[in-house]
């Protein structure tokens, strides 16, 4: 590949061009909005003159919503020798590109599954795919040439190619990232009118809860709109397990002894099953889940303390497999857990307290 137009600047297109403008490949921008293009070419991710003539890959990255008509038009247009999207939903617009009546074999539906709670160019990074599931939804139809112009733009990024078919990955979607959001949310919602009181009592577990509802509403209301059903099958059983729970809850208000046994039970159902399906989310790499202990130590607000703790990890030959801050409420201070390997422990844990730092248990 060493030609491409991005048609939508925001993260997701920003972001591609930035990585393939460094591996020397020819960008060039359009978006509906030309400040954004402007913006997307000032970080270096290409140019806005157009293309004198057909570049070997078109990238469409704009809501679902506006998808088909943009490659309808795009494709019309001979503006590539290859088209492709990186919406988050992929049956959908295949079907009305099929209705629009387009030659389906020069396209390919894809989705980098990465992305941030920011949006927009100045969100943008050339590492954002970096080591995450780029998912490639190709069909019989699908000629050759598109398939590994795809596959060049997702090395290109590196990330990592995934193959699926388009309704499969839109109910896959669903599971790991439609809904959830909206979870987020309504526990979100909860804060909005909550005591001061209550809120300034807020720790880590809230804020990872929490994260992902700092996005921005009207990109969802598109992402949603494209995948309803898929999303409502899944909220229904939440909501049956809500109701569960809630008669569980209730049962332990009561003075029976036999009606609070039957809600401890219950609760310790919910949670087990909740243990039983966070063990499947993918470990580090995407690799199976693995389990490490945990180092805590406490730190000052203060510059180069981090860089301090990597160093003194490093010194120790202690490789750091995760990481995770939990600020102090009032206070200039924080917990830094460090997630190394069981038989790490002790050797960092010694290595730490020689080098003058305050482990918690």
């Amino acid at each position: 590949m060493r030609t491409a137009l991005v048609i939508g600047t925001g993260l997701i297109g920003t972001s591609a061009a930035l990585a393939l403008t460094r591996r020397g490949v020819t960008v060039h921008l359009a978006d509906h909005d030309p400040e954004q293009a402007r913006t997307a070419a000032a970080l270096g991710a290409g140019t806005e003159a157009p293309p004198e003539g057909p570049v070997d890959l078109a990238i469409v990255a704009a809501p679902p919503a506006h998808v088909a008509a943009i490659l309808a038009d795009a494709m019309r247009r001979g503006l590539a020798r290859g088209y492709l999207d990186v919406a988050s939903v992929k049956g959908g617009p295949r079907r009305e590109l099929e209705a629009l009546g387009v030659d389906l074999s020069a396209y390919l539906g894809t989705h980098p599954m990465s992305g941030r709670e920011k949006s927009g160019p100045l969100a943008a990074t050339g590492d954002l795919f970096e080591g995450r599931p780029w998912v490639l939804t190709p069909t019989r139809d699908t000629d050759t040439e598109v398939l590994n112009l795809a596959l060049e733009l997702v090395s290109h990024c590196r990330a990592v190619p995934v193959v699926m078919d388009a309704d499969a990955h839109d109910r896959a979607v669903a599971l790991v990232s439609h809904m959830p959001h909206l979870v987020s949310s309504m526990v979100a919602a909860r804060l909005e009118h909550a005591d001061e009181a209550a809120v300034r009592l807020c720790g880590q577990g809230i804020r990872d809860v929490t994260r992902i509802a700092a996005s921005d509403p009207r990109m969802w209301i598109d992402i949603l709109s494209a995948n309803p059903g898929p999303v409502a099958d899944l909220l229904a059983d939440v909501a049956a397990d809500l109701e569960e729970t809630v008669g569980a809850l209730r049962a332990l208000q009561s003075s029976d002894e036999d009606k609070r046994r039957t809600g401890g039970s219950g609760i310790e159902a919910m949670l087990r099953r909740g243990n039983a399906g966070q063990v499947r989310v993918p470990g580090k790499h995407g690799s199976a889940p693995r389990v490490y202990e945990t180092v805590v130590v406490l730190i000052d607000d203060q510059p180069g303390q981090l860089a301090r703790i990597f160093a003194d990890a490093d010194r120790a030959g202690v490789n750091i497999e995760d990481v995770r801050i939990e600020h102090a409420t009032g206070q200039q201070a924080g917990l830094v857990q460090l997630m190394v390997e069981p038989q790490a422990v002790p050797v960092l844990s010694s290595a730490l307290r020689e080098r003058g730092w305050a482990l918690r248990q």
